[in-house]
């Protein structure tokens, strides 16, 4: 399937330059939205994941449906300030701007094989801090999914060691 054709291109937001990809269009089309999780559970099941990780928020609208696709469990990602127990942090790169990423101390056990979901990877800076928390709690990540990839922007080139697969990629 084509999902190009159900996303949506956004000019020039959030600031001047960007063209943002909203999935929005695709997850309204639940046939479509559907296949996609499918597809994208269909490389967790391949990978025998324990967990899928997945960062604010964005992550969560891929991450919860292929976690329960494959019946596991989904454990998020969050800026700072918004989990309530004890967290670990990272600093991290976003294509505009920087900010925090946090994830609660006890959400992975040693060992375990961890699934990152997103929907898009762009610079690569929000999925890169990701996998340091995943793997500083002892996790392994065994694979990184995502709706889209910006090629042109070589989020990829910091995640080289990992299985990426991507949905659909922009060039």
């Amino acid at each position: 399937m084509d999902f190009k054709q159900h996303i949506t291109i956004v000019e020039n937001f959030p600031k001047e330059g960007i063209r943002f990809k909203d999935i929005t269009t695709l997850m309204q089309n639940g046939e479509v939205y559907k296949r996609a999780i499918d597809e994208m559970a269909r490389f967790a099941k391949e990978k025998e994941v324990d967990l899928v990780v997945g960062p604010e928020a964005r992550g969560f609208v891929v991450g919860c449906p292929i976690a329960y696709a494959i019946g596991k469990g989904f454990v998020p990602v969050r800026k700072a300030g918004k989990l309530p127990r004890e967290v670990i942090s990272v600093d991290y790169g976003l294509e505009y701007g920087k900010d925090r990423l946090t994830i609660h101390r006890d959400a992975i056990q040693k060992g375990q094989r961890v699934l990152i979901a997103d929907d898009l990877l762009a610079t690569g800076g929000t999925i890169e801090a990701t996998v340091q928390m995943v793997e500083q709690l002892g996790g392994e990540v065994v694979g990184i999914a995502f709706m889209i990839e910006l090629g042109y922007l070589n989020g990829r080139d910091k995640l080289e060691t990992y299985d990426v697969f991507s949905l659909t990629t922009y060039e």
